[in-house]
């Protein structure tokens, strides 16, 4: 992990309530994927080019990936990460503790709305509406999510519900119910995601994506983009690790959609590698929330100048370009 990264991990870890903190660090099982998602970039190097003559340019191939709950971290919440993403793309936890309006009105660019299919599709569909509504420029469609993942940090500690005066804010006010659960069916099929395309003029991504099979069958059905990931190690603790899955996901897709990373990003050259092996960008989960609980929006805006940087020098350093013909294992 980068040295400010983990600064502001520990600064974070030493001012959350010991409960909020394993919630959002923790994983699901033996917690052996959360793990697997950084040791994976360890695994690899880069075979830098010289004498290239590129230019450098100032692209920064990160989003803001969904996490839940901000205001657990921060009293500013999901408002102080939406201002501190300046250009940066955010996608939105359907979630989050402030309502999606909200984000959108505090933020400098673009941001998604992530999206859990409702098994009731009126709920999902006054989702959807709400998302359009407040200005979102994409859904982003969470689909390893089945059923919830077991996570035993949780369970030790009894954390079921957030304390009081904070909520799943875009839950309220749905089909007739003050303020709605969040639900996960294994019911929801490829048919949903139709329904969703088909009800939205919106962008439409699906995330959770590993098997390749999976990733041209969503090329199929119209997405237009896929985010490669494990759910941050919070699903299924039988999985690879979310870089170990790019490569074939890219192969698969064959550059019809663009296909980000998501899942063990703690450096610049954590990007560098997921660009090189096929990604279009990549997503950044904890590092913002600790930042955020570190320092507020100050805290999430100098992981992403930290990151911004550091990948702009490993990306001079190899030559101004990125190829899957310059990544070997290290052992």
């Amino acid at each position: 992990m980068n040295p400010v990264l983990a600064e502001l991990h520990d600064k974070a870890r030493a001012v959350l309530d010991p409960v909020h903190y394993d919630f959002f660090a923790g994983g699901v099982g033996d917690e052996v994927v959360l793990a697997d998602n950084e040791a994976a970039f360890r695994r690899l190097a880069l075979l830098p080019r010289v004498l290239r003559g590129n230019e450098i340019s100032d692209e920064f191939p990160v989003l803001i990936s969904p996490t839940a709950f901000h205001r657990l971290a921060h009293p500013d919440g999901e408002l102080a990460t939406a201002r501190a993403a300046g250009a940066t793309t955010l996608v939105s936890s359907m979630a989050s503790t402030v309502p999606i309006a909200g984000v959108v009105a505090a933020a400098g660019g673009p941001v998604w709305f992530q999206l859990y299919v409702q098994p009731d599709m009126d709920v999902t569909e006054a989702l959807v509406r709400r998302a359009e509504r407040s200005g979102c420029a994409a859904l982003v469609v969470t689909v390893d999510s089945p059923v919830f993942g077991r996570h035993r940090r949780d369970i030790a500690h009894g954390f079921h519900d957030l304390p009081a005066g904070l909520a799943a804010e875009n839950m309220r006010d749905l089909a007739g119910e003050a303020l709605r659960n969040i639900e996960m069916s294994p019911a929801v099929s490829w048919e949903h995601l139709d329904r969703i395309r088909d009800m939205t003029t919106l962008p439409l991504w699906v995330k959770g994506i590993l098997h390749p099979r999976d990733a041209v069958l969503a090329v199929g059905h119209g997405v237009a983009g896929i985010v490669v990931s494990n759910h941050g190690g919070r699903q299924l603790d039988l999985v690879p690790a979310s870089l170990d899955a790019l490569p074939a996901v890219v192969d698969a897709v064959a550059g019809r959609v663009p296909v980000v990373l998501d899942g063990g990003v703690r450096s610049g050259g954590d990007i560098a590698l997921a660009l090189a092996l096929g990604a279009s960008a990549v997503g950044i989960g904890r590092p913002v929330l600790w930042g955020l609980a570190a320092d507020g929006e100050q805290g999430v805006r100098r992981v992403l100048d930290v990151l911004r940087d550091e990948f702009r020098h490993v990306l001079a350093m190899c030559g101004g370009e990125l190829s899957r013909d310059m990544v070997v294992a290290r052992c």
